[in-house]
């Protein structure tokens, strides 16, 4: 009787080790994903014929698409659905309308602009991120810097403040900080908390070579995805 209670006992303590060092070590199999349910546009700034800044051969346009694609791919690790502006070369109006036609350039770029706001308010998103990439005649300036509209969504400010603290631990290249502007439309109309993220300096040498580089470019949308998740725990608490 004696040895039958024994091997019992020696069996519930073998079976508890197992179920504890699987939730040790398994926990994100049994814990919802930091940013399930939520639904995040990610709009790689401009596309087509608008370029954005270039230096040389470097243009804006290319490197905000394969940004977003690098932050797409983090956010969706962290369990969000992410809506892409665009996931080309191209503009927003060729890839989600492409049979749109406009007597000018500029009719082209409002009716862009415009349906990347649409876009928010009928995904009924959470969040926006526009990634963008600066330049300026000063080679001097240099470092990521986010940016929130005024006017704009109420919880836009918090955003941009948790990516700036984000990308100021993460990058470690900038003593920026989180900025209100009045200039950006999609900033202002977007429904949801909205931010820009201006990912670095094309003027600047050294950040030409960080923000053309695979592994910065993963490193600064994991900085962001991270921020964004400081900022929904923050939400939560």
């Amino acid at each position: 009787m004696k040895r039958w209670i024994a091997i019992g006992l020696l069996l519930l303590v073998s079976v508890s080790v197992v179920v504890y060092e699987t939730q040790a070590s398994d926990r994100a199999f049994f814990l919802p994903a930091p940013l399930a349910g939520m639904r995040i546009v990610v709009d790689p700034g401009h596309g087509g014929m608008d370029g954005g800044a270039s230096i040389g051969e470097v243009v804006e346009k290319d490197i905000t698409l394969a940004l977003g694609k690098e932050l797409e791919k983090e956010l969706k690790h962290l369990g969000a659905e992410v809506v892409m502006t665009r996931s080309n070369e191209e503009d927003a109006v060729a890839e989600h309308n492409p049979k749109a036609t406009f007597p000018t350039i500029r009719a082209r770029k409002r009716a862009d602009l415009q349906l990347r706001e649409e876009m928010i308010a009928n995904t009924e998103a959470d969040l926006f991120i526009s990634v963008h990439v600066n330049s300026i005649p000063d080679a001097r300036w240099r470092g990521a810097q986010v940016f929130y509209h005024k006017e704009g969504h109420v919880d836009g400010a918090a955003v941009a403040k948790a990516i700036q603290g984000a990308i100021r631990e993460h990058i470690g290249n900038t003593e920026r900080e989180a900025l209100a502007i009045k200039e950006v439309y999609l900033l202002k109309k977007a429904t949801v908390p909205a931010v820009l993220v201006e990912t670095g300096f094309l003027s600047n040498p050294e950040e030409l070579k960080l923000l053309t580089s695979k592994d910065y470019q993963k490193k600064m949308a994991e900085a962001i995805a991270d921020g964004i998740e400081e900022y929904v725990d923050g939400e939560m608490q």
